[in-house]
């Protein structure tokens, strides 16, 4: 399969998975189990999402890097409730400065 039918047959599944919720009906979302399981479903992917994207590396191994210490100082100023754009310019700064200093 080349690069442009693997992009067409992903657009196509997402247009799918898009139209497949709106087709759903109302009543299989109202259960109590449903609607937790839907509240807590992004925050679950998102974790995953951080996890995979800050620790994952190539064949398998896990990679200690600028990323790591990145998402920590991000976590340590969200502890500390600074301001969501104080957290992002941190957190960069923190990754470049230690990918400047050689730790990649």
């Amino acid at each position: 399969m080349t690069m442009w039918v693997t992009v067409l047959v992903a657009c196509v599944l997402a247009y799918l998975t898009k139209l497949a919720g709106f087709i759903v009906p109302a009543s299989w979302l109202e259960g109590p189990r449903i609607s937790r399981i839907t509240r807590l479903l992004p925050a679950a992917l998102l974790a995953g999402l951080i996890v995979t994207q800050t620790l994952g590396g190539t064949e398998g191994r896990l990679v200690f890097d600028a990323r790591l210490a990145a998402v920590a100082a991000a976590t340590v100023l969200l502890l500390l409730r600074a301001n969501f754009l104080i957290v992002v310019f941190g957190a960069a700064a923190v990754a470049a400065l230690l990918r400047y200093a050689g730790w990649s």
